[in-house]
């Protein structure tokens, strides 16, 4: 018997230690009266909302800089700053044509934008003259055995669908119901492109898509006559890339390119369904030109980035990466979408974890591994493009980065109401006050970070909700864990959910509330703290890239 009781003396310790953590340092700097003054400035009228390229956003970012300064944080960006600079593109019209021939012997009939054809806002200018082949999805992911480019596509002109194969299919190879970066019209292109075709044309999925086509509403939507208030941007970094031109055509203009084909284009989709991928369908006697005038503007935008370094000599060179984006959707006239809970609550939370990590190593105490604050911007735009800039070209490399945890809308209860439209896609009814000790961690089931998360809780008992990583609700990729997880680097989301005043005016600091966001923050301030210090590494449960 006295063997038994030494040997639980033995071990209870270590079963402890696997149940619970030791308390992070310096936590008590985390306080509702610091953050709601910073929330108070950051979604104040003053900023006007934080868009994309404005003075507001430079401000927000300016600020922050400032803040990592004073704290004593190490700076991440480049030549020895807080900033990390990268680019952004916005497509606009040329003034060459912008036009689709079809050449079937000595006839040729041609399309615009007035009539079934409009360009990319990513597309290359030029012209390019090649015989058509249907690519189905045109999608290539070698991890999962998927090709639809087998065989020469050099110098063709390549058709292709719209999404990816299984979008309703919530046991889809790719990522279920959310739809996953195989599906990039542009990652398609640039894929294309390096098999070597001449050009690619985009159609509706029509098998999953049925619905009547307005094309020329379409097209209006796509090339407004005048620019919207908010910009569709894409990353410069890959729209540089992409060298030949690319368009969308109409399906009565699809249906036209395929009877040669002896298919419809309804038959040709439907036979695109698949797991493996389909050998692509060469369209006889069907000659195309592609010809595009598309400006492509580039604009400078930055990240904000500072550090703790790790005290390890073994593991300092790797890193946990702590990230919050601060911009939102700025300002109409005297309408301000101030983003207080979108995401002012992540990006105040993330400067509170910040002094809490700098005030322990200010008295000896820093983590083993070293801490990236990661200030995404723009993720609003694009989407993401702050953070898909940053995997694009990282200030410490991925292959070192351990984890990456991200806070984005961590202020308010997650509240869904009836009847409240595309904006709450995918979501189940449910009332605010259901949801006041909640909160939902997003990339759940990706990764191993979701049991480090549960035994950092033990001390905040917030309940952790692990209910939307594959949902047409889309939350999964719609914040900027989502590249990271993309380049294979365990990620977590925490997030408490939408409510009736996301993405409008009235998403204001009175109505935060703060006594759950201070949790949330020392919860995820433990949980960076206890992945800095553990001697293992969070591993992927699932890889799709």
């Amino acid at each position: 018997m006295r063997r038994v009781i030494c040997l639980i003396a033995i071990l209870f310790p270590v079963l402890l230690g696997a149940q619970s953590t030791t308390r992070a340092p310096a936590s008590d700097v985390i306080t509702i009266r610091k953050m709601r003054a910073d929330l108070e400035f950051l979604s104040g009228d003053a900023l006007r909302g934080r868009l994309t390229d404005t003075p507001e956003n430079a401000i927000a970012l300016e600020w922050i800089a400032a803040r990592f300064k004073w704290l004593g944080l190490k700076p991440m960006g480049a030549n020895g700053t807080y900033f990390l600079p990268y680019n952004l593109s916005l497509g606009s019209l040329g003034t060459g044509q912008n036009e689709l021939s079809i050449a079937r012997g000595d006839q040729a009939t041609r399309y615009d934008l007035t009539s079934g054809f409009y360009p990319h806002r990513y597309s290359a200018s030029g012209s390019a003259t090649g015989d058509l082949v249907f690519a189905h999805f045109g999608i290539i992911a070698q991890s999962l055995g998927y090709d639809d480019l087998a065989g020469d596509m050099r110098g063709k002109v390549l058709l292709m669908l719209d999404h990816e194969p299984g979008e309703n299919d919530s046991t889809s190879v790719f990522d279920g119901v959310v739809t996953s970066e195989y599906a990039s019209a542009l990652k398609k292109a640039l894929a294309a492109q390096a098999r070597g075709a001449a050009a690619v044309l985009f159609v509706a999925d029509v098998q999953n898509h049925p619905a009547p086509q307005d094309f020329a509403a379409v097209t209006r939507a796509y090339w407004p006559a005048q620019p919207p208030r908010l910009l569709p941007y894409t990353l410069a970094a890959w729209a540089d890339k992409l060298t030949i031109p690319v368009g969308q055509i109409s399906i009565a203009v699809a249906e036209g390119l395929l009877k040669e084909a002896g298919k419809s284009l309804g038959d040709l989709a439907r036979e695109s369904e698949g797991a493996r991928g389909n050998p692509p369908v060469v369209v006889p006697g069907v000659r195309v030109t592609v010809s595009t005038s598309v400006v492509r503007h580039t604009i400078q935008d930055r990240n904000v980035l500072a550090a703790i370094e790790g005290s390890d000599p073994k593991v300092k060179n790797e890193w946990v990466v702590l990230s919050a984006h601060p911009d939102h959707n700025g300002a109409a006239g005297d309408t301000i979408f101030h983003g207080a809970d979108d995401n002012g609550s992540g990006a105040v939370a993330l400067l509170a974890i910040a002094e809490a990590y700098a005030k322990a190593a200010a008295a000896g105490r820093r983590p083993r591994r070293s801490v990236l604050f990661a200030s995404f911007n723009s993720e609003e735009r694009g989407p993401l493009m702050g953070s898909w800039g940053y995997t694009e070209a990282p200030a410490v490399p991925l292959d070192r980065t351990v984890a990456m945890v991200n806070m984005d809308m961590i202020g308010r209860n997650e509240e869904v109401p009836e009847n409240g439209g595309a904006r709450f896609r995918g979501l189940p009814v449910q009332s605010a006050e259901s949801n006041a000790n909640t909160v939902t961690l997003l990339g759940w089931s990706r990764s191993t970070l979701t049991q480090a998360a549960e035994r950092a809780n033990a001390r905040y008992k917030l309940t952790l909700k692990k209910n939307y990583d594959n949902n047409v609700s889309q939350l999964l990729r719609r914040s900027d864990s989502w590249p990271f997880l993309q380049h294979g680097v365990p990620a977590i989301w925490f997030h408490t959910g939408l409510h009736p005043d996301y993405h409008l005016t009235t998403d204001i600091a009175d109505r935060i509330n703060y006594e759950k966001m201070e949790r949330i923050a020392k919860l995820v301030h433990q949980l960076t703290w206890d992945l800095a210090q553990s001697s293992g590494k969070p591993s992927l449960t699932k890889r799709v890239m």
